[in-house]
């Protein structure tokens, strides 16, 4: 396997809090609202929105996309689902810009404002170095000022990002990667195809809603900054240190740029809230009779506040629940966590692998693997009701 890699999530994982009932409970709103000062949450924005954590050594050393940035105008970059930042960038100025002109994207850089892009560039306005940051997976925009360009939605899973073809256009990438990466398609990365070399990959999760849940990721293998420090170091090419024996990974280095700023950048995402549904986006009368649908079905898995049993350390074996078990058999745990139910009407597609393109298809698929018999009002009905989530 290549050792030039794909960029992952950061901060796709879990609350850090072992133990935490799934009802919320006075010890663990405590626990979970240590380091919530507003100077940590406003210093972990900082570093999730623009530190790189030293990854230009992967970025700009190893792959050379500061070479080739420079050659991507800025409406090529939004069809690859990268997002621009409104609030940086001065007034009129798209009004005299030519967005088909790679000049305009390095004047971007320049002003911060391609998110999860960290870029230096010099007088003569070639670019140098440049890095990612958190943002580049975990961030969007509202689109409103047009497709790709807004104010920032930090949390939100960059669904329209195609992650694989941006890393696929660095010439230090060989053939077969490229193949590979360019097979993924928007929304989708691979957390272990630089670990193992094979690919299965998996639709960016939100991350957002993070507070008083266990265990954050498809497979509930460690908590939030267990996988910050994961992202930072072994996916996204960053300067710091990250162990864990169960995978046969040990890397160090010297200085570590990662772990002293894991206390900020989780509490920052701890504090993330998931969106409301948008007013009229689901049938108010439909979702009342789901509910009780819900109760009787789903409640055994989907429990507490948060909607998941991981928070008291249960796993489901992909059979259970008719998953496709191939990325599960990668991974410590070999079994999927039951996902948490926030901001649902926000994220399609569903499930790890993105096999199922609506809530509608997942009722569908959990009245077969589960043989609950619900009739088609009743799976519309509990559908209307996932939506208000």
């Amino acid at each position: 396997m290549h050792p030039l890699i794909h960029i992952a999530v950061i901060g796709i994982a879990t609350s850090a809090i072992a133990g935490c009932d799934a009802e919320g409970t006075a010890q663990a709103r405590s626990q979970n609202s240590r380091g919530l000062s507003p100077a940590m949450i406003a210093e972990g924005q900082r570093i999730f929105r623009f530190d790189t954590f030293g990854d230009e050594q992967r970025w700009t050393d190893q792959l050379r996309m500061h070479e080739v940035v420079e050659t991507i105008d800025p409406i090529t970059a939004l069809s690859l689902g990268l997002k621009v930042d409104a609030d940086a960038l001065p007034p009129g100025i798209l009004d005299t810009v030519e967005l088909d002109d790679p000049a305009t994207t390095v004047a971007l850089l320049k002003l911060n404002a391609v998110v999860g892009l960290k870029a230096t560039v010099d007088s003569e306005n070639h670019v140098t170095r440049l890095g990612i940051t958190c943002a580049l997976c975990h961030s969007t925009v509202d689109d409103s000022v047009m497709p790709g360009i807004g104010k920032r939605l930090d949390g939100w899973p960059n669904r329209d990002l195609d992650v694989g073809a941006i890393i696929a256009s660095s010439p230090a990438v060989p053939d077969e990667a490229k193949t590979v990466y360019n097979g993924w398609g928007p929304g989708k990365y691979d957390p272990r195809f630089n670990i193992d070399g094979l690919n299965t990959p998996l639709v960016l999760p939100p991350a957002y809603g993070l507070r008083f849940i266990r265990n954050e990721t498809y497979t509930a293998e460690g908590p939030i900054s267990y996988w910050n420090a994961y992202v930072a170091v072994t996916q996204m090419g960053g300067q710091g240190n990250f162990s864990d024996p169960r995978l046969g990974i040990s890397v160090m280095h010297d200085p570590d740029l990662v772990t002293s700023k894991l206390p900020a950048l989780r509490a920052y995402q701890i504090s993330l809230k998931a969106p409301p549904p948008p007013p009229g986006s689901f049938d108010a009368a439909a979702a009342q009779r789901g509910s009780k649908l819900f109760n009787r079905n789903c409640r055994s898995c989907h429990v507490g506040v948060t909607r998941t049993d991981n928070n008291q350390g249960k796993l489901h074996a992909p059979e259970e629940t008719g998953m496709d078990g191939a990325y599960a058999a990668r991974t410590v745990n070999k079994a999927y966590r039951t996902t948490p139910l926030r901001g649902l009407w926000q994220h399609p597609p569903y499930f790890h692998d993105g096999s199922a393109a609506t809530l509608e298809d997942v009722v569908a698929h959990y009245d077969e693997t589960l043989e609950l018999g619900l009739t088609a009002e009743q799976q519309d009905d509990l559908a209307e009701y996932l939506k208000s989530f």
